[in-house]
């Protein structure tokens, strides 16, 4: 992963929503991309992690337990810090860059069928 990346060819490339595609590695954290459609995220945490979300096109509905939902829309970025709970979605296609610790789980401890693990994201 020592290469340019153009991101917009790489959102391209990416098939199924919920499914994040790691693009590159700083230090211990990697840069995902990944395209959203839909409501499946479950309510879950990361309970050591910080997660950044960057949203690259479209708009996603952030939820955070015991706020109110607000949306993000394109060039819009917010840190979800480490063991609060939350799920996210969009009406319609919605692509966005994550930051993540290379520990972080994709749906937390919470397992369903859109969890990927790491090997899966590569």
């Amino acid at each position: 992963m020592n290469s340019k990346i153009n991101i917009p060819n790489a959102i391209e490339n990416i098939t199924n929503h919920f499914s994040p595609k790691i693009i590159g590695e700083v230090n211990d954290v990697y840069v995902k991309i990944v395209k959203i459609l839909g409501d499946k995220v479950p309510w879950h945490n990361h309970k050591d992690e910080d997660e950044l979300f960057y949203i690259l096109e479209g708009s996603l509905e952030m939820e955070i337990q015991n706020k109110k939902p607000f949306q993000m829309n394109k060039g819009d970025l917010y840190v979800v810090k480490k063991g609060v709970d939350h799920k996210v979605s969009s009406k319609n296609e919605c692509h966005l860059m994550l930051i993540e610790n290379k520990t972080t789980l994709h749906t937390g401890e919470v397992s369903t069928q859109i969890t990927k693990s790491i090997e899966n994201q590569k």
